[in-house]
């Protein structure tokens, strides 16, 4: 059983697969429903991490939070995912917005610093702090600086890369003195973005409501003007990183298992994929291997760590 939820769930081999190497390879003949079941009999034995693992992350100082699209039956759902350096958390819903969040009940929760790639209903949530993603400004600013040809761009990436550079050398935060004068810096940047990139004309209206349309390159400028402390916050607080990379990283491998399979064929495979897959995660944080992992589970023991 263990083997074959390892091979179904990490490797993401398909059922058909499975099936012919038990068979031919260990003369061990099992069908595809069994192998299902063998899926669904581990999704079981992990409610209790399930649940562990929520309030483990809803108490955390500092959560990763990612969402991606997925196909479920041919329809349109979002894996979400919320992590740290020791645990991994995966959902399926129908909605990419507050309503699939508060669903989870991890975020509602949260009062650590919660890093993301500014998501709008992530900031719906203000019992904590936020931290943006910095490696989504270097490439949005690479391109405004390439394609747009805005030479604040260029100098503001060259100021994050450094800064993020000085604060690695300075031990993971810079102090009081040193950081002002890093703000004074960014601020001189996006004051001199202003009379290069400005925005609308509100003379442009022609009677229509509402928020006229920005450039790309506007977008981001008025983005790293209002939330100044959001994309600065990791060069005051050694437990935050420069970038949203964990979380990216933790829900890549969804992708992987799309592009293999091109869907889920039901909810339930949908819910056994995220479950176990945040568990052999979570397992590899704490430095034990995936088949180990498995075969615990299937003894009836959970890792002393959950």
């Amino acid at each position: 059983k263990a083997h074959a939820v390892y091979m179904s769930q990490y490797q993401l081999l398909p059922y058909k697969r499975i099936e012919e190497y038990f068979t031919e390879q260990l003369a061990i003949p099992i069908s595809q429903g069994s192998i299902f079941n063998f899926n669904k009999e581990a999704y079981d034995k992990l409610a209790v991490f399930d649940e562990s693992v929520k309030n483990k992350l809803s108490a955390s100082q500092r959560l990763h939070v990612d969402e991606t699209g997925i196909n479920i039956i041919g329809e349109r759902h979002w894996l979400h995912c919320a992590s740290n350096d020791l645990w991994t958390y995966y959902y399926p819903h129908e909605k990419r917005g507050c309503e699939a969040m508060d669903t989870i009940n991890i975020l509602p929760r949260f009062t650590g610093v919660l890093c993301h790639d500014h998501w709008k209903p992530y900031y719906r949530y203000d019992r904590c702090l936020h931290s943006l993603c910095n490696a989504h400004h270097l490439r949005e600013l690479t391109r405004a600086h390439e394609q747009d040809g805005y030479a604040w761009a260029g100098k503001m990436k060259t100021l994050l890369e450094e800064l993020n550079q000085q604060v690695v050398q300075a031990g993971g935060r810079l102090d009081k003195s040193t950081a002002e004068v890093v703000r004074k810096r960014y601020r001189k940047c996006l004051k001199q973005a202003e009379i290069h990139c400005p925005p609308p004309d509100e003379n442009q209206r022609h009677g229509k409501r509402g928020r006229i349309k920005r450039s790309k390159a506007r977008n981001l400028l008025e983005r790293l003007t209002i939330y100044e402390n959001d994309v600065l916050r990791f060069m005051e607080n050694a437990d935050v990183p420069f970038t949203n990379n964990m979380g990216e990283r933790d829900i890549r491998m969804t992708k992987v298992q799309q592009k293999i399979s091109g869907c889920f064929r039901s909810r339930d495979g949908s819910e056994i994929f995220c479950r176990v897959r945040g568990y052999l995660s979570s397992c590899r944080k704490h430095g034990m291997s995936s088949s180990q992992a498995m075969t615990m589970l299937f003894d009836g023991k959970l890792p002393d760590f959950v």
